[in-house]
């Protein structure tokens, strides 16, 4: 009862007014794989993640289990994904993103500090066998050919450069990767970057996710986009989100996505992203699955925004991009954010 009593005296309803469904069909900008090193993939895990109870989250949510991957190949889980994505009624297309790893002091991969590596080579491969798949590559730029690997990826059809910079050992501002961010420009390659606070893995230097050392890159012209509005995490006294929205007025080439904002450890941030003016514009969808078919989101979360008829509908929906796309809509996201991936990677239907 006293529950009750405080949710009608503190419900405050959507963020913002709640806009008729958006119809056409949805680019989702941010979808991560993985996988252990079956079928030759060249994919791994380390030991860390692997024996760590987020390793089981994760194939669950993927819909896989590792006997399986280890009998089909890592393929299986770009197979379920492609599949899951097929089904949905909301988001018709996603960017599935490679992922490199910690590059040492010789320019090899530092196979001992990477959380998980996925090469560019088997996503462009796996990704070009579905019409709704896209490639989106990394490389780390301390590797001694990542211009020749910036080329490889835009001639094979990248869609983007993603970083995670607090567990692939990224400084954003460091000078010496001046050529880097010039040869993304000359690509026109997007750089998608995780900023803000990092716990999907076992470890992260937080420090080297400050979006304030994203300067050097967007003052070379590179289009940023900010995974998660750099929601978490905080840097010199000062929110990671804040430092972000302080930038977004100085660099026109400054975006953002708004996937993994409705996760649990993440309250507050995506009304503070919606609410604020400096955002217009800046926002993309994205779902960052697989984490929005974790326990980590749902609809139950937001019983002061929603109503319990609103939770008991979305938590419902088997597919996970629908029931994302219906949470973050039911929040107030707008169909002007819903379309901008389309729009910003050029996508036609």
């Amino acid at each position: 009862m006293l529950l009750l009593i405080l949710r009608e005296l503190f419900f405050s309803g959507s963020y913002l007014v709640v806009e008729k469904s958006y119809e056409r069909p949805i680019f989702d900008m941010h979808c991560h794989t993985a996988g252990v090193g079956a079928g030759g993939s060249g994919c791994f895990v380390s030991k860390e993640l692997k024996n760590n109870f987020r390793f089981k989250v994760y194939l669950k949510a993927f819909g896989v289990t590792l006997p399986e991957i280890e009998a089909k190949g890592d393929k299986v889980l770009l197979e379920r994904l492609a599949s899951h994505l097929k089904e949905s009624r909301r988001v018709g297309a996603a960017i599935i993103l490679a992922m490199d790893g910690v590059i040492d002091d010789r320019g090899n991969l530092d196979r001992e500090k990477t959380e998980f590596f996925v090469p560019n080579e088997f996503v462009a491969k796996e990704t070009s066998k579905y019409s709704n798949l896209y490639f989106g590559a990394s490389v780390n730029p301390n590797r001694p050919d990542a211009l020749d690997r910036l080329q490889w990826a835009k001639d094979n059809g990248a869609l983007l450069i993603k970083w995670l910079p607090s567990i692939q050992y990224i400084n954003p501002e460091e000078k010496s990767f001046e050529p880097f961010y010039r040869k993304l420009v000359e690509l026109k390659l997007p750089l998608l970057t995780h900023a803000g606070q990092e716990r999907s893995f076992t470890h992260a230097r937080d420090e080297l996710a400050d979006p304030v050392r994203l300067k050097l890159p967007l003052s070379l012209g590179v289009k940023v986009i900010v995974a998660h509005a750099a929601s978490t995490g905080q840097n010199e006294g000062e929110k990671d989100i804040d430092r972000l929205i302080g930038m977004l007025e100085s660099y026109p080439n400054l975006y953002s996505d708004i996937s993994s904002m409705t996760q649990i450890n993440k309250p507050g941030y995506l009304r503070q992203a919606l609410k604020e003016k400096r955002f217009k514009g800046k926002l993309l969808y994205g779902s960052d699955f697989p984490l929005i078919n974790t326990a980590a989101v749902s609809p139950w979360y937001f019983p002061l925004n929603l109503t319990r008829a609103q939770m008991k509908s979305i938590s419902a929906i088997d597919n996970p991009w629908d029931r994302d796309v219906a949470l973050k809509e039911a929040l107030g996201v707008s169909s002007e954010i819903f379309t901008k991936p389309q729009e910003f990677f050029g996508i036609n239907w």
